[in-house]
């Protein structure tokens, strides 16, 4: 894994021959997991098959566990289609997330015509049927799924069960849930709660009056559905804290960022920085494996192309989880070292120096990504050129010109901070070659 060495006020990041090679492996050796949403009727699909067995050690069913796929018709279940998603997980050491047990969408025709009392029995049955199903095989389940408005109110979001049941079904929910398999780990879901907003707040103030009543619950999900028109926020690794700080587990459960190339990666590099910033964030999960496959398509909004090649983004987060994508191991494959110094400091800004440094073979390009803790700022920099994620606060920089370096050989590149109240030091990725 990557090693931090410091001395003489320089810090190196260095790949080593123990660097994990795939998203899973880089993650476990972080302690989290990082999975995908997986569809069953892609499984047979052998490259579809391979790149998830190959990278991801955490699986979701993207639908196969919804109400309408596992009881169409009350008190009639199949599980078929998620079985095999669950089998497929466990023979490969998998962590599995259960995905979703109540939910206002996907729901069969009946239940919304249930009244009160049957529905409560109805909802009760279910989450204890397909979570006693399963019991020991899932690690999470998202027992309720999206149940607050988006917008300015923080009200709660109409459906059949807070129509009829009122508030407190969440709450009921989540009880049902710990008694049907205590020892699975009990979410919230939801998405545009990625930074502090009212929707957010909502989420917050129920998470926490469920924790001081000892109401059954253990983590919050992050959808963290980005593009242009909702990207990823400032506050977002605060956010999360803010959630972990209440005593629970945070997970990132569908991640896809619309875009490509640099923007693209600098920002899935943002989402993992956030979540490793976090020590209660337990895993990050991809909603799809491949581009072709997501919900998202037109948008390119994830780690592999159409033809499962890996793009920028799966370099860049490789990278922020520690990986190498070279294997680290005297293949001669291209391969760079960075290390940091801080050259000058005064009263409201400091200057950085970063050394980028090839490895035992000569490489035509290097990309290395600089994360700033808000508020600093950069005001300058010098020797590469620097691209910006939609935070304003991770700087990936590439080369200015050419950037080739031989085997062993060094350049840098520099940089001006302002601090704006917090001297910390930048947090420096590995590098990246080609």
């Amino acid at each position: 894994m990557a090693g931090l060495l410091a001395a003489a006020g320089v810090t190196t990041l260095a790949g080593t021959a123990e660097a994990a090679g795939t998203l899973g492996a880089a993650a476990a050796e972080k302690g989290r997991y990082f999975g995908a949403a997986v569809a069953a009727n892609h499984l047979g699909e052998a490259p579809y098959a391979s790149t998830l067995n190959t990278e991801f050690n955490s699986a979701t069913p993207e639908n196969e566990m919804k109400w309408d796929a596992v009881e169409r018709t009350r008190n009639s279940f199949t599980y078929g289609a998620a079985d095999q998603i669950v089998s497929h997980a466990q023979s490969r050491g998998m962590k599995i997330r259960g995905h979703t047990l109540v939910w206002h969408s996907q729901l069969p025709g009946w239940v919304g015509g249930l009244g009160t009392a049957d529905l409560r029995t109805a909802m009760n049955n279910h989450i204890t049927q397909v979570m006693q199903h399963y019991k020991g095989k899932i690690h999470s389940w998202d027992v309720v799924n999206e149940a607050f408005q988006d917008g300015s109110s923080g009200a709660r979001r109409s459906s059949p069960f807070q129509d009829k049941l009122g508030n407190g079904f969440i709450e009921e929910a989540f009880r049902t849930a710990r008694a049907a398999d205590p020892a699975a780990k009990l979410c919230y879901n939801d998405y545009n709660t990625d930074g502090v907003n009212a929707k957010s707040n909502a989420v917050y103030n129920l998470v926490r009056d469920f924790k001081a009543r000892g109401v059954p619950i253990d983590c919050v999900g992050f959808q963290s559905h980005f593009n242009s028109a909702s990207p990823v926020p400032g506050d977002y690794r605060a956010n999360l804290q803010r959630f972990a700080d209440l005593g629970v587990d945070v997970q990132i459960t569908e991640l896809d960022i619309e875009g490509s190339g640099t923007a693209q990666a600098s920002n899935y590099t943002n989402v993992v920085n956030a979540c490793l910033g976090v020590s209660r964030c337990t895993g990050i999960t991809v909603w799809g494996v491949t581009d072709k496959y997501s919900w998202r398509a037109s948008g390119t909004p994830l780690l592999f192309d159409n033809n499962y090649n890996k793009k920028p983004a799966y370099n860049a987060t490789l990278t922020a989880l520690g990986g190498t994508s070279s294997g680290g191991g005297g293949g001669g494959g291209a391969a760079c070292t960075v290390s940091y110094s801080r050259t000058d400091d005064w009263n409201d800004g400091y200057n950085g120096k970063v050394t980028v440094t090839a490895g035992g073979s000569a490489i035509s390009a290097w990309t290395v990504a600089v994360t700033m803790t808000s508020p600093q700022k950069v005001s300058a920099t010098w020797n590469g050129t620097p691209s910006w994620d939609s935070s304003g606060n991770v700087m990936t920089m590439k080369p200015n010109g050419n950037g080739s370096l031989a085997a062993g050989a060094s350049t840098s590149f520099g940089f001006t901070v302002m601090k704006n109240g917090n001297s910390a030091a930048p947090s420096v990725g590995s590098c990246t070659a080609s």
